[in-house]
């Protein structure tokens, strides 16, 4: 496979009649890009890890756990001979450590990184992490806005860099309570986890918002991988054993759901596709819940400018970060930087 450093010109086709051309097992050559996917040690984080080491782009795996990590880089180097991925301690509910994991990357630029990690609790009681947060929330979208906030120096170092937030089903149905973003008075874990989701798929779009309007090339996109089902996901032991007989009794699912490895393929396309534009979200195409991505419009509550703003001051006071910092102070080009962008007042992964 021939490398490049160099991130390939955007072509004058548009992403509509792109659809067809696009094949999820023949992707574009991916070598000299360095991507970063959290939670890329397990689910459908490894699964997009394996599919951007496949295209040749050297991975760095995002994950508390060293052990679980490097088993997946084990699996990944099976079956991608030459395959350049690594590991990178990453804990989303320890804020403070945040920093010190984006130093380790030891990258002076960075093309993608891949908003991917999650926790998802199904009973009580409601858990916090040390910084007094509750755990999903935490997790799931105030590490992911704080770590964008650290990672902004190496994606601004990187023309045309993307940042890929996954989202899930479960947030369309949802609405955030901005008076109780931590489920403090009424906690109910699937709640909870679905507000932290839709909380990470508005900071994406609002993401966009202000990058374009700091001149930025970096791109905020949003993907979500539909429903997904360990039991139709191929084994990759020793990070993932599927067994015949669970195979045989879920196949049927496989009409509405799919595995893992096809739940990556949204993420996977919009790090490598040059006709991704900033702002836009991919999902599988079958009802968003099957199939190759495709573009997907908007829901309504995720072009609510006004309670994006609000959640992004409310997560820049929690975490004491601001993501769209080091572009105000550089502005567009190396130029002086810009005021503020102003605003408008075992179980299914989905």
């Amino acid at each position: 496979m021939p490398a490049t450093s160099s991130v390939p010109s955007v072509p004058s086709v548009p992403s509509a009649s792109r659809a067809s051309l696009w094949d999820v097992h023949r992707l574009p050559p991916a070598a000299g890009r360095n991507v970063l996917v959290t939670g890329g040690n397990a689910g459908i984080g490894y699964f997009v890890a394996e599919q951007l080491a496949g295209a040749g782009a050297t991975v760095v795996l995002g994950s508390r756990d060293r052990a679980k990590a490097e088993a997946a880089i084990a699996s990944i180097g099976s079956r991608v001979p030459g395959a350049r991925v690594r590991h990178v301690a990453l804990d989303l509910a320890g804020h403070a450590s945040l920093g010190a994991s984006v130093d380790a990357l030891g990258l002076d630029r960075l093309d993608a990184v891949v908003h991917n990690a999650g926790v998802a609790l199904d009973h009580p009681p409601r858990r916090e992490t040390r910084d007094g947060h509750e755990l999903m929330f935490a997790t799931n979208h105030l590490g992911h806005f704080a770590l964008t906030h650290h990672l902004a120096p190496l994606l601004m170092a990187t023309p045309g860099s993307r940042i890929v937030t996954t989202g899930s089903f479960a947030a369309k149905s949802e609405r955030l309570d901005l008076d109780d973003l931590q489920s403090a008075r009424d906690y109910r874990p699937k709640r909870a986890y679905a507000r932290s989701k839709l909380a990470q798929m508005l900071f994406a779009v609002e993401l966009d918002r202000r990058l374009r309007a700091a001149g930025s090339t970096t791109l905020s996109m949003l993907v979500h991988p539909g429903g997904a089902l360990d039991s139709l996901t191929p084994s990759r032991p020793p990070v993932h054993v599927r067994t015949t007989g669970e195979r045989l009794r879920h196949l049927p699912l496989g009409l509405v759901v799919q595995g893992k490895d096809a739940a990556a393929w949204s993420a996977v396309r919009a790090v490598l596709d040059p006709g991704v534009r900033g702002g836009q979200m991919w999902s599988p195409r079958a009802f968003g819940l099957r199939g190759a991505p495709r573009i997907e419009p908007l829901w309504d509550h995720l072009t609510d400018a006004t309670a994006a703003a609000r959640l992004w001051a409310a997560c820049a006071d929690l975490t004491g970060a601001d993501p769209m910092a080091a572009h105000r102070a550089e502005g567009p080009a190396g130029g002086p930087g810009r005021p503020p962008v102003p605003t408008d007042a075992g179980r299914p992964s989905i």
